[in-house]
C-alpha cells in the first residue's frame, strides 16, 4: 500500500496535511476577521472581545499541547485530526447562535482543545516531519502551500456568504464544509509513520543497494531544483539564518504598515509580510525536527507549545484594547516591530544542538 517503487506514502500525508491547512482557513482562522464587524454591530461587541477569543483558542490549544503531542508520537494524528475537526465545526454551528461576547471567547477555547488550525499546529505538522528527513524541507514547503491557498479561496467566499446569507448562517455553511472534508480525509488517508506500513522516512529502501543508492541520488536531484526556495536555500545556508531572515521581512513589513501612505508601500507590505510568513511557516517546522529529530518530536514540542502559545495569545486582547482606547492599531505595530526584530536577532545567534547518534539522519549506502 505504501509503495516501494511508485508514489511514496509520505507524499499523499503532504496532500492531505496541505487540504487541511487550507481548510482550517475557513474554520475560524484567517477569515475570523471578516466576522469582527458584523457580529460587534449586532451584539455591540468590542474588539477586545475578539482579542481575547483568539488568546483562548491559543491558551487551550497550549494546556492540551503536552497531551496531544504525546497521543502523536503514540498513536498518530488519524484520531485526533478527526476529533478536532468535528469540535471545530460544532462550535462554528454553536457561534451561529451566540448572544453575548462570552460565548465566543468559550467557543473558541472549544475550538482550541485540540489545535489544528495555522501553521504550528501539531496534528498536521508532526506527522509530515515523521515521514521525511532528507527531503523534510521540500515536504514541509508542500504542505505549507495549503494555508495562502486556503486563504485565497475561503476568505472571499466567507464575505459572500456573510453578504449573501448573514453571518450566523455563514458560520454553519463553513463548518459543514470545513469539518465535512477533514474528517474523511483523516479517517481514510492519515498514517502515523513509515515504518507502521513497513517503509523508511523519504522511501528509502529497508535493505541498501546499488539501486537503493542511485534513487536516493535522484531525490537529491530533485530537492535541488525545486521551486520552493526555502527547500533550495536549507542545503546551503544554516536554517536559523534563514528563519532570522524570515523574521526581518516581517520586521520591515510592520515598519512599512506604520509609515505607509500609498497603496504601493502598502502593496510592498503584504509581499513581505507573505514573504516573511512562508518563510516562518516552514522553519517553525523545519528547526523542531532538525535539532531534536523525530522519535519524540509530538512530545518535544507539545511540551513547548504552551510557552509559545501563552506568550502569544497575549498580544490579541491587548492589540484589541489598545485599538478601543486609541482608535488605532500604530502602538500594537510598533511594538510588534521591535519584538520581531528581536526574534530575529535571537534566531540568528542560536546555534543548533549538539545531535546524539539516534538523531543523526539515517544514510544510505555502504
Amino acid at each position: 500500500m505504501g509503495r516501494r517503487d511508485g508514489l511514496f506514502y509520505g507524499w499523499v500525508i503532504v496532500a492531505v496535511m496541505g487540504t487541511v491547512g487550507a481548510l482550517t482557513m475557513a474554520l475560524g482562522g484567517l477569515n475570523f476577521g471578516l466576522f469582527i464587524k458584523p457580529i460587534g454591530d449586532d451584539l455591540g461587541i468590542g474588539r477586545a472581545t475578539f482579542g481575547w477569543a483568539q488568546s483562548a483558542r491559543q491558551i487551550a490549544s497550549a494546556a492540551t499541547a503536552p497531551t496531544v503531542g504525546g497521543l502523536i508520537d503514540r498513536f498518530g494524528a488519524r484520531i485526533l485530526l478527526t476529533t478536532a475537526a468535528l469540535t471545530t465545526g460544532l462550535a462554528l454551528i454553536g457561534l451561529a447562535a451566540v448572544t453575548d461576547g462570552w460565548q465566543i471567547v468559550l467557543l473558541f477555547a472549544l475550538m482550541g482543545v485540540v489545535g489544528m488550525s495555522g501553521p504550528g499546529a501539531l496534528v498536521t505538522t508532526v506527522p509530515v516531519t515523521k515521514w521525511f528527513v532528507r527531503r523534510r524541507a521540500t515536504a514541509l514547503s508542500f504542505m505549507s502551500l495549503g494555508v495562502p491557498v486556503g486563504g485565497l479561496l475561503f476568505v472571499p467566499l466567507t464575505q459572500i456568504l456573510i453578504d449573501a446569507l448573514g453571518w450566523r448562517r455563514a458560520w454553519i455553511v463553513l463548518a459543514l464544509v470545513g469539518a465535512g472534508l477533514i474528517v474523511p480525509l483523516a479517517l481514510a488517508f492519515v498514517r502515523r509513520e513509515p515504518e507502521d506500513m513497513g517503509l523508511r522516512p523519504d522511501g528509502d529502501p529497508t535493505d541498501p543497494s546499488p539501486t537503493g543508492l542511485g534513487a536516493t541520488a535522484l531525490d537529491a536531484a530533485a530537492s535541488g531544483i525545486s521551486t520552493f526556495a526555502m527547500g533550495l536555500l536549507i542545503r546551503h545556508v544554516p536554517a536559523r539564518f534563514i528563519g532570522a531572515g524570515g523574521f526581518l521581512m516581517l520586521t520591515f513589513a510592520s515598519w512599512l504598515t506604520i509609515v505607509t501612505d500609498t497603496n504601493a508601500l502598502l502593496f510592498l507590505s503584504m509581499i513581505s509580510f507573505g514573504l516573511g510568513i512562508g518563510v516562518l511557516m516552514l522553519m517553525q517546522n523545519y528547526l523542531w525536527a532538525e535539532y531534536f529529530g523525530r522519535v519524540h518530536l509530538g512530545a518535544i514540542r507539545g511540551a513547548v507549545m504552551p510557552i509559545t502559545l501563552a506568550a502569544g495569545g497575549a498580544g490579541a486582547p491587548i492589540a484589541g484594547y489598545v485599538r478601543d482606547v486609541m482608535g488605532s492599531y500604530d502602538g500594537v505595530w510598533l511594538a510588534a516591530t521591535g519584538l520581531m526584530a528581536l526574534g530575529a536577532l535571537v534566531i540568528a545567534i542560536t546555534p543548533p544542538p549538539r545531535q546524539l547518534p539516534s538523531q543523526q539522519p539515517v544514510v544510505v549506502g555502504p
